[in-house]
C-alpha cells in the first residue's frame, strides 16, 4: 500500500541522483506532496516559493525555458486552482516543458475538507489547448508515467492522490500518451475508470464475476489525449458500458467517454462521480460511500442498469 504521492517523492530522488538538471519546485507543501525527500538530498536544486503558487508556475516556467527538467508541486486546488491563468498562458500557451505533479485530487483528501479537495482539476487541464494530462493508480504506473513525461517536451499535468493504494501493476507493464491498459476481455460489460478508482473497479470486477458477470475494466491513465479507440472498441464488444472516477461527472472522464461516444458510437454510459457538489470533511472511505463510489456502488450500476 502506497499513495502516489509518495511514490512521485521517492521517483524525484531516484531521478535527481541520475539526472543532475532536474529542479523541483513547491509552494510551502513539500512535506505533504512528498518532495521533502529530494530537498533535504538536493537542497540546491530544491525551491519553496512558499504560498505564491502564481509565482511558483511562472518561475518554473522560466526555468524549463532554461534548459532544466522541471517538477512542480501544490495540492491540486492550489495547483490547478490558483494557478490556472499561468499554466493557460505561460506553460501551455507558450508550449513549455513543465510536469506540474498536483497532489491531494478527489474525495480523497479526507479531512481536509471541501475547500481542499479539488474535484474540478480534469476538466480545468483537459479544456486547455496543449496540455496533456496523466492519472496513475498505483506505485509502479506512477513511475512509469513520470519517466515516460522524462521523453515528453511539452506542458503535462499529473494527478496524484493522498490515499495510499495497492499495487496493481507489474514491471513489465508498459504506459505511454494517449494509451490505456484493459484487465480482462468480458463482453458483459466495462468499467472505466482512472486513480484511485482503478482499484475500486477491478474489486467490483471479481465480485461481479462471483455474480456470473464477466466485465473488463480499462485504466485510462492517459486523460488527455484519451484512448479513443480502446473506447470505441469497448463499446462495440461490451453490453454495459459504467465510469467511476474521485472527480466530478462534470467536465471528468465520464464526460470525456461520452463525448467520443457520441461522435463515433453512440451507447449508453452510466457515470458514477461527484454529482456537482462539493466535497465534505470526513475520512475518504466515509466519503466515498457518501458519494456512491464504492465497489458496491458500481455492482449495483451494472446490474440495475439495462
Amino acid at each position: 500500500m502506497k499513495s502516489t504521492r509518495k511514490s512521485y517523492g521517492e521517483f524525484l530522488v531516484d531521478m535527481g541522483t541520475k539526472n543532475a538538471n532536474i529542479v523541483v519546485f513547491d509552494a510551502d507543501l513539500a512535506k505533504a506532496t512528498c518532495t521533502v525527500d529530494f530537498k533535504n538530498k538536493f537542497p540546491d536544486r530544491h525551491f519553496d516559493m512558499g504560498i505564491a503558487e502564481q509565482d511558483m508556475i511562472g518561475t518554473a516556467c522560466g526555468m524549463a525555458i532554461s534548459g532544466k527538467t522541471v517538477f512542480t508541486s501544490s495540492f491540486a486546488m492550489f495547483a490547478a486552482g490558483r494557478a490556472y491563468e499561468q499554466i493557460r498562458n505561460t506553460a501551455a500557451y507558450s508550449h513549455v516543458n513543465i510536469n506540474i505533479c498536483a497532489t491531494h485530487t478527489g474525495l480523497g483528501v479526507g479531512e481536509d475538507g471541501a475547500t481542499h479537495q479539488c474535484i474540478e482539476d480534469i476538466a480545468l487541464m483537459n479544456v486547455i489547448p496543449d496540455m496533456n494530462v496523466f492519472s496513475p493508480s498505483d506505485d509502479i504506473s506512477t513511475h512509469k508515467i513520470l519517466m515516460e513525461c522524462l521523453n515528453l517536451d511539452m506542458p503535462k499535468y499529473i494527478r496524484l492522490g493522498r490515499n495510499e493504494l495497492p499495487s496493481i501493476y507489474s514491471l513489465n507493464d508498459e504506459f505511454h500518451l494517449g494509451g490505456s491498459h484493459t484487465f480482462g476481455n468480458g463482453i458483459d460489460g466495462t468499467i472505466f475508470a482512472t486513480g484511485s478508482t482503478v482499484c475500486t473497479a477491478l474489486e467490483a470486477k471479481m465480485l461481479l464475476k462471483e455474480k456470473g458477470y464477466d466485465v473488463r475494466v480499462i485504466d485510462l491513465y492517459s486523460i488527455k489525449p484519451i484512448d479513443k479507440a480502446t473506447i470505441i472498441q469497448c463499446a462495440k464488444e461490451t453490453n454495459k458500458l459504467i465510469s467511476i472516477e474521485d472527480h466530478s461527472v462534470i467536465g471528468g472522464i465520464g464526460s470525456i467517454i461520452s463525448s467520443v461516444l457520441c461522435e463515433e458510437f453512440p451507447k449508453k454510459l452510466v457515470k458514477l462521480g461527484i454529482q456537482d457538489k462539493f466535497g465534505k470533511s470526513g475520512k475518504a472511505e466515509k466519503l466515498y460511500e457518501l458519494y456512491n463510489l464504492t465497489k458496491e456502488d458500481v455492482i449495483e450500476a451494472f446490474i440495475m442498469n439495462d
